[in-house]
């Protein structure tokens, strides 16, 4: 365990504590087991670690980080780990990349009914499954769900100003003034091509000269390993997949012909639409149905588009005006708010609001006659009526 130690305390000399995402709210000690979910990139670790720096920042033993992908678990059981820390007086267990770690579910679900005073944190690949066949999770572990970074968080990290959290109501009644307060403070077209570009993973504060190979790198491990690891997806389609990933990128919002986009890949239908919903679940598109359909595994997606703008960036050297607008909007409410696809507009949000989106000259023609209906504009930096700037979006986490 002392090499656990070690590992622990390397990582917490090496965190920093100047920028701390809400989600680490997510981490509530008054709950025994707790999972974080997301893919690879959006700063799970750096919570985890966070967290433990802000509670326990002179390695009192009662607090111990874990990654599960560390050679002591080549000869040494996670739950060994759990019985053998509690008795030393150890209270939290943070355990990293779970997913790494055969059986994980069976040993933590073991852990939770053994341990009692024992609190446990997991992270995990968005491809988790908590609900299966040999351990049934769900009904111990809360679990959350994390994505990169809003454009609110990469202003706030930017400019080194505090800015606050929008509900979509807010949004929606009070858009102008809300803008006008926030341009009196910033200007965020000084920064909105740049997180459009550059600014959705935390690592860009690694290194921006790398940054989009570091997402490159994401896909490639996402489709050649954690895929056929969790999904027992075939490797020999990666280089496929990652091919329909440049169609999204440099295509229009794309509703596509799976008939022909099976051929093109060389997959059958049914095979490909089951792939289309792992990229989903790995966070790396997103998937529209039309509002009266119910969403089923093998059910034709109305709409495709990349999870988040990022993407093609770092895939294609043409990416689509319009796709990168939608794939901003749909990111950013597609957190907290259920979106579909209606037969007019562009997108319903929770059943309620239609949007229609587009640069500064679209007119009102596709929402003319609809009710609750909002034009969003893009290079506009405050809107009227019911115009409303792009940008704003981006505050509501």
């Amino acid at each position: 365990m002392q090499a656990l130690f070690n590992q622990y305390s390397l990582k917490l000399s090496g965190i920093g504590l100047e920028y701390i995402r809400p989600m680490i709210s997510f981490i509530d000690e008054s709950e025994r087991l707790i999972g974080i979910k997301g893919t690879r990139g959006v700063g799970k670790t750096t919570i985890l670690l966070q967290y433990l720096k802000k509670n326990d920042p002179t390695i009192s033993g009662e607090y111990l980080y874990a990654s599960l992908d560390h050679v002591w678990f080549l000869e040494n059981s996670l739950y060994d780990l759990a019985s053998d820390f509690q008795k030393q007086g150890g209270k939290f267990l943070a355990l990293d990349e779970v997913h790494r770690y055969p059986n994980w579910s069976q040993e933590l679900k073991n852990i939770y009914d053994d341990f009692n005073d024992l609190k446990v944190v997991f992270t995990g690949s968005s491809l988790l499954q908590i609900l299966n066949a040999r351990a049934d999770l769900s009904r111990r572990v809360l679990v959350f769900h994390m994505q990169g970074l809003s454009f609110r968080e990469f202003l706030t990290i930017e400019s080194k100003q505090q800015f606050d959290v929008l509900s979509l109501t807010d949004i929606v009644t009070h858009h102008a003034k809300i803008a006008s307060d926030i341009l009196n403070r910033i200007k965020p077209f000084a920064y909105f091509n740049e997180y459009l570009t550059s600014g959705y993973y935390p690592f860009y504060l690694q290194s921006k000269k790398y940054y989009h190979d570091k997402i490159n790198e994401v896909v490639n491990l996402i489709l050649e390993i954690e895929l056929p690891m969790l999904r027992k997806t075939d490797i020999s389609y990666a280089r496929k997949l990652k091919q329909l990933l440049l169609v999204l990128s440099e295509s229009v919002p794309f509703v596509p012909n799976f008939t022909k986009l099976a051929e093109r890949i060389g997959l059958n239908r049914k095979t490909l639409l089951l792939y289309i919903d792992y990229l989903e679940e790995a966070q790396l598109i997103r998937i529209l149905n039309k509002e009266a359909k119910g969403i089923t595994r093998f059910q034709k997606p109305d709409k495709l588009l990349p999870d988040n703008t990022n993407i093609p960036y770092a895939l294609s050297k043409t990416v689509d005006k319009g796709t990168l607008r939608e794939t901003f909007f749909v990111n950013q409410l597609a957190y907290q708010h259920e979106i579909s696809y209606p037969e007019k507009g562009d997108y319903k949000v929770d059943k309620e609001y239609i949007f229609e989106i587009g640069g500064k000259n679209k007119n009102q023609s596709q929402i003319a006659e609809l009710n609750n209906a909002y034009l969003v504009l893009d290079d506009i930096e405050i809107g009227y009526a019911n115009k409303i700037p792009l940008w704003l979006f981006g505050f509501l986490y």
